[in-house]
């Protein structure tokens, strides 16, 4: 124990690797690789809802032709959808 009152840390042992464990426990040797998907801002977002100027800058986008590589979740894909007719999508990655 140290002063705090706290078991020490464990750590792994030296020779081994970390690999990747999923919420669930199982292990997955690709999570490191997201999904992606590009989107640029092609209208602005003058005289528009504050809800949708703030979904803008929530993705990383305030200013015309700005371009932002996000990670493909259902929130983002939520968000690009609700301001779909401000944004264009560029590139979708696997």
């Amino acid at each position: 124990m140290n002063v705090a009152g706290l078991a020490p840390a464990v750590k792994a042992p030296s020779g081994e690797a970390r690999r990747a464990v999923g919420p669930l426990g199982e292990r997955n040797e690709d999570m490191g690789e997201k999904k992606t998907i590009t989107v640029r801002q092609v209208r602005s977002a003058a005289r528009r809802e504050e809800r949708q100027t703030r979904t803008l800058i929530g993705l990383g986008l305030n200013k015309l032709n700005r371009v932002r590589t996000l990670e493909d979740t259902p929130s983002v894909r939520g968000m690009i959808t609700k301001i779909g007719h401000l944004v264009e999508i560029i590139d979708e990655k696997a």
